[in-house]
């Protein structure tokens, strides 16, 4: 077996003991605490040794307790001394694999680990006989997905989620409407994916699609089975055209509008003047709420121009009633109302750091993505934060300064990334624990099928990975390099697409 361990993210500590554990034909799998979770984790293992390796699990037993000298091959043991959340150890002995953690997410992250470190060999899976402890630095460890500028499918959907919880990863947003479509079905709306889900390509033919609400359920059971939250991202006040091309009634001109076909910025964004706008919005708002059982919801809030409600009379006497000094300030009040809204159903907003700009809700958690110093004024105010500066976390930035696939531009090469500080320099030390942890961003303007995100976000999806998880002071990047390489193999050998390494 080779020296290097392919192990990305990097944990907390690995201690090679020498000697190798082949398992072949059943292995029998023991789980302590027979809990619903716990067996998703165990069919999670069952499921990838079968299909990687041909591994037959026999059913999962419980019986007495099983200790590191047990015979039985593989072990996943509730230890409530494993701390802290998501931490788990890992022992792989030469007569079997225990792997023990205080909570399922626990015991799910220590699997991931073993089957980064499995080989096959002759028939035969082999492992290092290691002593691995580990947990996670940052509890926001996200990567986000835009499918309005180009429409993926549930089952491309549902890889994107296993590539993070391969890298335990833990947050999935899902960037679900922009200008160019609204991708999910609104039942008290049908409009909105009637028309908003299509816009016109250039040979005039419709172009789009939507997931049902069966299919987002789907998706979001697929997620929680992998220890992955799903925050979805209803965008407001602007990047609203699709759906005001569905219902124009909710803008400050009364349209018409089309389905945008071309990137960029757009004057004409929901009426913040109209009570209707806030209970067209509400209304959407309390359907997502139901189909997504995870505390965040993400609004939005950037790139809004105010051009509309400078000349609108609805939205000018808004401003009078709520004594609002400047049209600016209307962002704030939308953001505050709906924000209300989606706290009486037990949500918490996040938003682009725009939605500080007159002031955020105080429970809101800002994303920090023009650049850090918006996540230093944001923890200092008091929010709490996920850093996601473009210079570090944008995936649709070219990855190397010439022979690349066209882009949206910038440039940001893995080193880049794995350079990335979540807490920055400037940070007070009183406000650093606001910073609940980071994503990187893949905005799919360029991105037309699911080959070319894949090749976008490897290996720089690695690289944060292991940002997010492993301490600060153990990554040196040649080390990280040299376990990258095994590691991308193992990825390209279970169907994705990544840029390779270049010498």
């Amino acid at each position: 077996m080779t020296d290097v361990l392919a192990l990305v993210p990097q944990p907390v500590s690995v201690c090679r003991m020498g000697g190798v554990l082949r398992l072949s034909g059943e292995v029998p799998l023991y789980c302590s605490e027979l809990t619903p979770v716990r067996l998703a984790v165990a069919d999670v293992l069952r499921l990838e040794l079968r299909q990687r390796c041909g591994l037959s699990i026999q059913p999962v037993t419980a019986g007495v307790p099983i200790t590191e000298g047990s015979l039985v091959p593989i072990s996943l043991v509730v230890d409530p001394a494993v701390s802290p959340h998501g931490a788990y150890r890992l022992t792989i002995g030469v007569q079997a694999v225990l792997i023990a953690a205080a909570a399922p997410v626990g015991l799910f992250y220590g699997v991931q680990t073993l089957l980064q470190l499995l080989t096959t060999d002759g028939g035969e899976v082999a492992l290092p006989c290691v002593e691995i402890t580990d947990s996670p630095r940052f509890s926001w460890r996200g990567m986000h997905l835009d499918v309005s500028r180009h429409f993926f499918s549930v089952d491309f959907v549902k890889k994107y989620i296993d590539l993070l919880a391969r890298h335990k990863m833990n947050v999935f947003h899902w960037h679900l409407t922009d200008d160019q479509g609204w991708r999910i079905e609104i039942q008290r709306y049908p409009r909105l994916t009637e028309v908003g889900a299509f816009r016109m390509d250039a040979d005039d033919r419709p172009y789009g699609g939507f997931y049902t609400q069966q299919e987002v359920r789907d998706v979001v059971a697929y997620a929680s089975s992998r220890c992955v939250t799903i925050v979805p991202e209803i965008e407001l006040p602007g990047h609203a055209t699709a759906a005001l091309a569905a219902y124009p009634e909710y803008s400050c001109t009364g349209g018409p509008f089309r389905v945008a076909t071309t990137w960029g910025v757009f004057d004409d964004v929901y009426c913040a003047g109209n009570d209707a706008t806030f209970a067209f919005l509400e209304n959407i708002f309390s359907e997502v709420a139901g189909l997504f059982p995870g505390q965040y919801v993400h609004i939005g809030g950037d790139e809004c121009p105010k051009a509309r409600w400078s000349a609108h009379n609805l939205c000018q006497q808004r401003m009078r009633n709520a004594h609002l000094k400047h049209v600016d300030d209307l962002q704030a009040y939308f953001v505050a109302r709906i924000a209300a809204h989606l706290a009486r159903l037990g949500k918490r907003v996040v938003g682009w750091d725009e939605i500080l700009d007159g002031g955020a809700p105080t429970d809101a958690v800002i994303m920090a993505w023009r650049h850090a110093q918006k996540g230093i004024e944001a923890a200092t105010a008091g929010h709490d934060v996920v850093m996601t500066p473009m210079s570090h976390c944008y995936f649709d930035h070219y990855q190397a300064k010439d022979g690349e696939p066209i882009a949206i531009g910038g440039f940001t090469p893995i080193e880049t990334v794995y350079a990335f500080e979540p807490v920055p320099d400037g940070m007070p030390a009183e406000s650093a624990h606001h910073v609940i942890g980071a994503q990187g961003n893949v905005w799919t303007e360029y991105m037309p099928d699911s080959h070319h995100v894949e090749y976008m976000a490897l290996p720089r999806l690695c690289a944060l990975a292991e940002v997010l998880w492993s301490p600060s002071d153990v990554r040196p990047v040649s080390d990280f390099l040299a376990r990258l390489r095994p590691h991308l193999d193992q990825l390209g050998a279970l169907g994705y697409n990544y840029r390779r390494l270049t010498d």
